[in-house]
């Protein structure tokens, strides 16, 4: 069984994700094989907010080549959007981001 920290990877930290985040947006990478609602219990427990919306998007790894080697891959992934309930605090790590 996955835990919470096996969904979510990491936060995904650019300009248009920190704009996001006044509206209490905010955009995560997560496992390839995780549903929308085990990552909405994740980011509730790690977190300890209430999730009101989950959105998901597969990103397709970027072709990319070094020098005259042949063109490789990277790996792809998954973008989560979650959007957080309009009584729910804030999530703190995204702060003093902005």
């Amino acid at each position: 069984m996955k835990t919470a920290y096996d969904i979510i990877i990491k936060p995904i930290i650019t300009e248009q994700s920190m704009e996001e985040t006044e509206k209490k947006k905010y955009v995560f990478q997560v496992a390839i094989d995780a549903n929308k609602i085990e990552i909405k219990k994740a980011v509730e427990e790690i977190f300890g907010v209430k999730v009101e919306k989950v959105n998901t998007i597969r990103m397709e790894g970027k072709a990319k080549r070094q020098g005259a080697a042949p063109e490789g891959r990277r790996a792809n992934w998954k973008k989560a959007m979650v959007r957080l309930t309009s009584d729910s605090k804030t999530i703190e790590f995204f702060e003093g981001m902005v």
